[in-house]
């Protein structure tokens, strides 16, 4: 998908790139702040350790996993439309795990200490295995991108292909394993986790690709067809309708068990505002919504998948809020069976309210992964050349 440059474009290119570079620089003042100061700068305390900079940071890595589906689509199920989209696709994989990546780090505190994590290994621990998992997929995902765009190298790639499918399942399944571990905390601690992980970064992803390609269209004065359009809705709607329904069937698991329902009382009802996020900005906003826009018979426009796809994002930023702070709000039940109290306020509900080192480190993350992404679309060739003719669902098996 190349033009040609004009001085104009030039200038809006750089000037895209410096402020992208300047919002990714105040994310790495925000980490420092908080690196000097210690998190008391932040909205975090000792009952809630990850706030909302993990939200940006799995959203990223979650989104990372998923938005090589469209990859997968072209190289191990032969589908031609998504195969020439599989080098974008590829490049916002290493993008948008590098910026959750960035995020991860310096929200844990001592970033320098990565060295350690990578040279000394406990297997016995799920953040060892995720380790292995990131790196791999910078790895895979680097490799494929070459068999995909060198063409003595071509004859490769279905096999790379596969390979990243398999390792970003891996990856998803590892994260979401991060949480199902955890049975001190009454949200998690749950074997659905993996599943609706790796069911989130089909949706999730795919709605980052939707957004990237029609910003692309746009600055090209180009469309979709039609079929390849009707495709695309259908993904879309497809992956949240699976999100909401795993979603729903883990709460329904979770209140079977006569000890859960009060923390889902609390998370469905009674909290404030983690039901108001989960019902109006996940239920409401980021899932019934999109799913109107993409399957309405009036509404199948390309900017419809565009709405659907920014609704899309915006109900995972408040599910995983609901999901990641709300988990923790609820107190650590130390002693089942029985009602602890102390000074240091066992038994209730902890607060949590983001401060703006918190922001602009989430978005700085963000910016990273935004500005790696111009970047590689200014230096190499991974934008769609065009689309080839759309062929009738029933000669290609439809999607």
């Amino acid at each position: 998908m190349r033009t040609h440059s004009t001085p104009a474009d030039n200038r809006r290119y750089w000037a895209l790139v410096a402020v992208l570079v300047l919002i990714a620089t105040v994310g790495l003042g925000a980490a420092h702040t908080m690196e000097e100061q210690g998190h008391i700068v932040t909205g975090m305390n000792n009952r809630i350790v990850w706030g909302l900079p993990h939200v940006f940071a799995i959203f990223l890595i979650v989104a990372a996993s998923g938005v090589l589906n469209v990859a997968s689509i072209g190289s191990v199920f032969g589908k031609a439309p998504y195969k020439m989209r599989a080098p974008l696709s590829g490049l916002l994989c290493i993008a948008l795990l590098a910026g959750g990546l960035s995020v991860l780090m310096l929200d844990l505190g001592r970033p320098e200490r990565v060295v350690v994590a990578a040279t000394h290994y406990n297997f016995t621990s799920v953040f060892a295995w995720n380790v292995f998992l990131y790196s791999g997929m910078f790895a895979i995902v680097a490799v494929y991108l070459w068999t995909l765009m060198e063409k003595r190298m071509q004859v490769h790639s279905g096999r790379l292909g596969l390979a990243a499918f398999i390792w970003r399942l891996l990856l998803t399944t590892g994260t979401g394993a991060i949480f199902a571990f955890l049975v001190a905390r009454q949200a998690y601690g749950s074997a659905l986790l993996p599943l609706l992980f790796i069911v989130m970064s089909f949706a999730w992803g795919f709605a980052v690709f939707v957004i990237v390609q029609s910003a692309l269209n746009a600055l090209c004065g180009r469309t979709l067809p039609p079929e390849l359009l009707r495709r695309m809705r259908n993904l879309l709607g497809l992956f949240v309708a699976s999100v909401l329904y795993l979603c729903v069937v883990l709460h329904l698991t979770s209140v079977y068990f006569a000890h859960q329902v009060p923390f889902e009382r609390f998370i469905l009802v009674d909290g404030g505002i983690y039901p108001a996020l989960l019902w109006w900005g996940y239920v409401g906003a980021g899932s019934v919504l999109p799913l109107l826009l993409v399957f309405h018979p009036r509404l199948g426009s390309a900017r419809a998948l565009l709405l659907a796809s920014l609704l899309t994002i915006a109900g995972a930023f408040a599910l995983l809020y609901v999901f990641i702070v709300g988990g923790q709000a609820w107190p650590l039940e130390i002693f089942p069976g029985y009602q602890a109290s102390s000074s240091f306020a066992d038994g209730q509900i902890a607060s949590y309210v983001p401060r703006l080192p918190e922001w602009l480190l989430g978005i700085g993350g963000v910016a990273i992964a935004a500005l790696i992404v111009v970047v590689g679309l200014r230096v190499l060739p991974f934008a769609p050349e065009a689309d080839v003719p759309a062929l009738p669902a029933a000669a290609t098996g439809g999607d």
